[in-house]
């Protein structure tokens, strides 16, 4: 088998059993393993310590399968590792409160590179890295087999694929779904009692963010007699929950006219007028929220809770330092928009901003905009998308509750 043979005293986080080898940690490779293939990672010495798939274009020049020497990385692997991930959520009893979740979360199940979500009765897969692209058609194959499902649509167009060497790549892979369908007809999913639309084809991510499963459901908890303001709304996952939670109202605004029809759609979905209709308590404004914000404080409006669930605005620990300039920003005009006893509800997704780092920048934003704030809760990623404790990096979602006194 290929080899990568490390520098001296480069195998410490492998020890650690940290499933990333960088490039810099590399003295030598021994063999011509293509991109994707398996290769044995092993000390200066020549200790064995991973078999990890090659990847000769990323930085991260392989990611392990496997630490253990006598396990070979085959199709019964993958399947075992499958299996074990389905059985995970299984036991979560996620399928009780919605049916759709994240199956496979990457490394963190063992998985490197690949990402796979439920939506109803279809498959959506991400195949991200070298390895997983080795291994897609095996992979596509055993888990329509693991879940017994037909359906397996592939979005394959994520930005980290370029820094694999791979094109982007987007359409159905299994099954007889279509893509001109989905893109008119969305599939509906429920979450929490709640129906939402999703554009498996188009959408972010894989349609919809289901690592924000339970935080939506706290902000709906929150939201009673008061005013909303959802920023970054999106398809309305926060907004259509705070309405059904009885806010007073909720202004949903996001810079994408596609995603706030969708949004509007989601709001009309969950409507009962028989009850409390939540229409007449819902707007949506096309707007950059940077702007908009901006404007609302010249204007003096103000809210009682305001969500903000940006972007990805640093995917690296390189982008940290200009992704912090933008989440103070918008955390700044966020607090002076607050009404005094105001609950501001702030996330960051971005990798290269970990969670100290995050509630440094909240904090300077409150100082920044002269008030006194206290943090109620802390937000993590729901339970279907879990962290190894290997792999922090796998933490990358990560919300604060704020009081504003």
């Amino acid at each position: 088998m290929p080899a990568l043979i490390l520098k001296p005293g480069r195998e410490k986080s492998l020890l650690r059993r940290h499933p990333w080898v960088f490039s810099g940690a590399v003295e030598r490779v021994e063999g011509e393993p293509a991109p994707g293939a398996t290769v044995e990672v092993r000390s200066a010495r020549g200790d064995f310590l991973a078999r990890a798939a090659y990847s000769p274009a990323s930085q991260i020049r392989a990611r392990v399968w496997t630490f253990d020497p006598d396990e070979a990385v085959d199709a019964d692997f993958l399947r075992r590792r499958i299996h074990l991930s389905l059985a995970t959520r299984h036991s979560l009893d996620i399928e009780g409160q919605t049916n759709a979740l994240r199956l496979v979360h990457a490394e963190s199940d063992g998985l490197p590179g690949l990402i796979v979500d439920r939506y109803a009765d279809v498959l959506v897969a991400q195949f991200l890295t070298a390895g997983a692209e080795h291994w897609r058609e095996t992979l596509a194959d055993i888990l329509l087999e693991e879940t017994r499902l037909k359906d397996l649509y592939e979005r394959s167009d994520a930005d980290v694929r370029a820094l694999e060497g791979l094109a982007p790549r987007s359409g159905p892979l299994r099954g007889s779904i279509n893509h001109p369908q989905l893109t008119t007809h969305p599939l509906t999913i429920t979450e929490h009692g709640l129906q939402f639309k999703v554009d498996i084809a188009g959408g972010h991510k894989t349609g919809f963010y289901l690592d924000q499963r339970d935080n939506r459901r706290r902000v709906r908890q929150l939201a009673a007699g008061r005013d909303v303001l959802d920023c970054f709304c999106y398809t309305g996952g926060f907004s259509v929950n705070a309405l059904a939670g009885g806010a007073k109202s909720v202004l949903s605004v996001d810079a994408s006219a596609e995603a706030l029809a969708l949004c509007r759609e989601n709001a009309a979905l969950n409507d009962d007028p028989a009850h409390s209709s939540l229409l007449p308590r819902h707007t949506t404004l096309e707007e950059d929220v940077f702007q908009l914000l901006r404007k609302f404080r010249d204007e003096a409006r103000s809210f009682d809770l305001i969500v903000l669930d940006p972007p990805k605005f640093a995917p690296t620990a390189a982008q940290a330092e200009k992704a912090a300039r933008g989440y103070k920003d918008i955390n700044l005009l966020a607090f002076k928009l607050l009404r005094p006893g105001g609950l501001l509800v702030t996330f960051s997704c971005s990798g290269g901003v970990d969670a100290a780092l995050f509630q440094k920048i909240v904090a300077a934003a409150a100082l920044d905009a002269g008030v006194e704030a206290q943090i109620l809760e802390r937000l993590s990623q729901a339970a279907d998308h879990p962290v190894s404790l290997n792999f922090p990096e796998g933490a990358y979602l990560k919300g604060l509750v704020c009081l504003k006194r």
